[in-house]
């Protein structure tokens, strides 16, 4: 099992926004988190990622704990995520952005950096030649040298999944990477995740409140209610599942 949460909790004085939540994810598996607004799904990958320190509970992730870990160093062991909202930096091209994520694995000193030397060079531009095959993946390459402050909504949501994918992960958490999007460009979305799914070793876990992205890539789904596990299974099963449609429309009155 690649990411195993046991029991963990998230609370915030006496809110208890991620309550005694157990879940796993395999080895290249696509799975959703769903829920309605504030259910805590934000917060759940904050606390997979290190965003957040956890209450109480276990982060298991390649077999080893990493609850309270810097964020940094869970980034390197190979959890990667986007935001809610996108987190780009302005000013920046394309190429600029997704090369931000190579500099804390640059195998060089402040001497290389300060003087410039091969070793810098080389290191560099092989960055470089990298972040440029993440770019292509997403289909972002052409725009490699426009700043992201120019870019639509749609485009900067793919600059911002290379970005990811530059960090090498093992599992890749996207959150609501549909948001924003027109019904032509969650499609297109739709298509490119499960494109990269395909031909890639990592696992995918997704939160999205759009069902249609939801049902045409998950293997499996996860549904959280006021900080707590509401239901899981299939696609088909949590269609069907009058818990979870009561949670998203109510329950009708007599």
């Amino acid at each position: 099992m690649l990411l195993e949460v046991i029991n963990l909790s998230k609370h915030f004085g006496g809110v208890k926004a991620v309550n005694d939540i157990t879940l796993s994810v395999g080895e290249h598996e696509l799975v959703s988190m769903i829920g309605p607004n504030g259910a805590g799904k934000t917060t759940f990958f904050n606390l997979i990622s290190g965003v957040y320190p956890v209450t109480s509970g276990k982060v298991v992730f390649a077999g080893e704990e990493i609850q309270g870990l810097p964020l940094n160093r869970i980034t390197h062991k190979g959890i990667a995520r986007t935001f809610q909202n996108i987190r780009l930096f302005k000013g920046l091209t394309v190429l600029e952005n997704v090369l931000i994520s190579r500099d804390c694995n640059a195998q060089y000193n402040i001497f290389d950096s300060l003087f410039g030397t091969p070793k810098r060079h080389r290191i560099d531009n092989n960055n470089r030649d990298e972040c440029m095959t993440y770019l292509e993946q997403v289909g972002m390459a052409d725009y490699c040298n426009e700043f992201t402050d120019n870019l639509p909504y749609g485009l900067q949501r793919k600059v911002e999944l290379a970005r990811a994918l530059s960090v090498h992960p093992k599992l890749l958490l996207l959150d609501e990477p549909a948001a924003g999007l027109n019904p032509r460009e969650v499609d297109d979305f739709i298509d490119l995740v499960h494109r990269l799914f395909v031909s890639n070793s990592y696992s995918i876990m997704i939160i999205e409140h759009r069902m249609a992205v939801v049902n045409k890539l998950s293997e499996y789904i996860y549904v959280l209610n006021f900080g707590e596990m509401l239901a899981k299974g299939t696609p088909e099963e949590i269609q069907k599942n009058p818990e979870v449609i009561k949670a998203y429309i109510g329950e009708e009155e007599s």
